[in-house]
Formats: structure tokens, C-alpha cells, sequence
């Protein structure tokens, strides 16, 4: 019989309306192939044959659904980065525990939320975006040598094109750096970017005054309105984790009544069509409980699976597309850190990858 472990991983990590990606790491290494398939029809499925890591001759075949292909150009791309954590130097680390396991690299090797986040924004200029948004935990703890080296990174080869939010890790010391709610409209779409920190805290909220100003925000907008923020949004319902299913002051994300508010706000304001967020280092889709749009999660950047997220905007729809850090350095990084949490009993492949249907979809914008 075949040993399991000996089998290569395969990752269908994005899917468009013609193109899918798929990463496929060789058995007991942090080897990974990445190959990329075009032309295909939107909306169908399509069988991808996937050469074997170790033996060329011999292909894995991989069946998917292409997204359906919105109406019109596409007249804005928008990428976003969140959880990129400059200055962090253990990937898995949870306070002062030794458990793990825990991924340093190697002495005198570049850091590697440099090295993820260096070969990110390589990737997002490939696009040429309209707009670059960056929501949340630019750095470890706030100090001023990581926020200059996430500049370096970020502002130098995007200039106006970026936008920034803070994220709890950017406010443990009441710091007020990059805070404050902003405005961005782009081409058939208006990005709300809400700061979502409570400072001091690990935990986030949307106060009164700032779900009022979504509202008028909205209300004036005559362009569909995607709302980004840093925290996840609480809400409960038979697919809730443990931790989500009943309201709690100390809920991780978006307090619940800050929540409600964001979901309130949605469901008056047709124009708002999603709200996307980072913090939870995860990708996953649930619908807000009154409204019905899409409550989506994008994992990180700075470990596995390494990611960055672009919106194409289009008449009717915009498409939500994860893409993988794919340089070789970065993979081998990321790769090597699909184990984290493992000695607290969490399956961080899994929850930190999600679905496909997590990553990839199309968000209607005609509600």
C-alpha cells in the first residue's frame, strides 16, 4: 500500500474566470512547483493535469469550477495585504509559550516578514493596481524601525496608489499611527476603510459614529461600496467556531454589537455589497445575518500559506482573487510553516487556507 505521506500536496490556491493556479509540494520537503493554467472557459468545469513532483512522466488530475465572468471591462484592481507584521521574528509564536511548532529563520538570513512582503508588493505591481490597501498589523508591536521598514516596502513603489489602516498590533501602546476611517473612490467601486482598533487591545469594534459615517458614506455613493477593515465581524449561526456562537465582550474580532452595527448599516444601504477583513490569518466567506453580503477573511502575509488578495471591479460584480506568494524563497518559507499551532491541536493548513470558494468568488454588486 502507498504511503500517504509520500503523496505530493496539491493546492488549487486560485481560481478566475480563465486561469487557475495550482501549487503542489514535494512529499517531506518545502519544495514547491507552482503551475499555472490559461485559457480556460469561465463558469465550467475543467480538468487540470498536474505533473507529478517526483516523477514528470505521471500527472494528478484536478477537477475545478472556473468563477463566472462579470458583465463589462474591468475598470478598477484594487489589492490588499493585511497581517504583513514587519519586525516579527517567530512565526507561531503565541505569548510566552514554547510550544509550537515555532519557525525562525536561519542566522543572518533576511527576515521574513521582509522577505514575504518584498516579493507581495513584486507581485501586486505586476498587476499595476489602482489602488493598494493595506488593513492592519503593519508591524509587531508599533515601533517606529518597523513601521519605516514596512514604508520602505509599501509607500516607496506604490506612493498614492496606498492606502493604510492600523490593526490591533499597531495600537498595543495607544499609538495612533495610520487610525482614522478614509474614503477612497476608484472607478465603479467606493472602498469605506474603517479602523476598526480599540487601542490597547487585542479585540475591535465599529462604534455609533463610525457606522453613522458608513451610512452617509454609502447614502452619497453612487458607485457599489466595499467596506474593508482589519477585524473579522462576529457572527453567530450553526457554522459559528467555538468562541462565536453566543455574544461576547471578549470576542476576538469585531465586538458583537459592533457587528450588528456594520450588519445594520448593510442591510439599509444597498450599496454596500461586502465588508473584507484580516486578523484571524485565515481565509473564509460567511454572510452577515440581516443584510446577506459576504463577510470574507483574507489570511496573511507573512507566513502559510502567504498570501495577498486582488479585486477586479467590474460592472455587475467584483471578483475576489487570493493569490500565493509564489518566488521560491517565499514559498519555501510559507511552506515551512503549514505545521504552526500544531502542539495545540490545530490544523492550521486547513484553517489558515480555507476553501477555494473562500479565496476565489465573484461578489455581486446589483443587490
Amino acid at each position: 500500500m502507498a504511503d500517504p505521506a509520500a503523496a505530493p500536496i496539491i493546492d488549487v490556491t486560485t481560481v478566475t474566470d480563465t486561469d487557475a493556479v495550482v501549487h503542489v509540494t514535494k512529499p517531506s520537503t518545502f519544495d514547491v512547483a507552482v503551475h499555472r493554467f490559461d485559457g480556460l472557459e469561465p463558469d465550467c468545469e475543467v480538468r487540470l493535469d498536474v505533473a507529478d513532483p517526483v516523477d514528470p512522466t505521471s500527472t494528478h488530475p484536478v477537477t475545478v469550477r472556473t468563477l463566472a465572468r462579470p458583465s463589462g471591462p474591468c475598470r478598477s484592481v484594487v489589492a490588499t495585504v493585511n497581517d504583513v507584521h514587519f519586525g516579527e521574528l517567530a512565526a507561531g509564536q503565541i505569548d510566552d509559550f514554547t510550544s509550537g511548532p515555532i519557525r525562525r529563520p536561519e542566522p543572518d538570513a533576511e527576515p521574513y516578514p521582509e522577505l514575504m512582503n518584498r516579493a507581495a508588493v513584486d507581485e501586486i505591481a505586476d498587476i499595476d493596481p489602482t489602488a493598494v490597501v493595506v488593513k492592519g498589523d503593519l508591524s509587531l508591536d508599533g515601533a517606529p524601525e518597523e513601521w519605516a521598514a514596512f514604508e520602505r516596502c509599501y509607500r516607496e513603489p506604490f506612493g498614492e496608489r496606498l492606502h493604510v489602516v492600523r490593526g490591533n498590533h499597531d495600537a498595543y501602546r495607544f499609538q495612533t499611527d495610520y487610525a482614522g476611517d478614509q474614503r477612497i473612490d476608484l472607478d465603479g467601486v467606493t472602498i469605506a476603510v474603517l479602523d476598526t482598533v480599540i487601542p490597547g487591545a487585542t479585540t475591535g469594534d465599529i462604534t455609533v459614529e463610525q457606522a453613522d459615517w458608513l451610512d452617509a458614506l454609502a447614502l452619497d455613493s453612487t458607485s457599489p461600496v466595499l467596506v474593508m477593515g482589519h477585524h473579522q465581524q462576529w457572527i453567530a449561526g450553526p457554522d459559528a467556531d467555538p468562541g462565536e456562537a453566543k455574544r461576547s465582550d471578549d470576542y476576538f474580532g469585531l465586538h458583537p454589537d459592533g457587528s450588528d452595527r456594520l450588519d445594520e448599516v448593510a442591510a439599509r444601504r444597498r450599496s454596500i455589497v461586502a465588508y473584507t477583513a484580516g486578523h484571524t490569518h485565515r481565509h473564509r466567506v460567511r454572510s452577515m445575518t440581516r443584510s446577506g453580503i459576504a463577510s470574507i477573511e483574507v489570511g496573511c502575509t507573512k507566513d502559510f500559506p502567504g498570501t495577498w488578495a486582488e479585486y477586479r471591479v467590474h460592472d455587475d460584480a467584483i471578483m475576489q482573487l487570493v493569490h500565493r506568494i509564489s518566488s521560491p524563497d517565499a514559498l519555501a518559507w510559507s511552506e515551512s510553516c503549514r505545521g504552526l499551532y500544531a502542539d495545540f491541536d490545530i490544523d492550521y493548513e486547513s484553517y489558515a487556507l480555507g476553501d477555494l470558494a473562500d479565496r476565489c468568488l465573484v461578489i455581486p454588486t446589483d443587490r
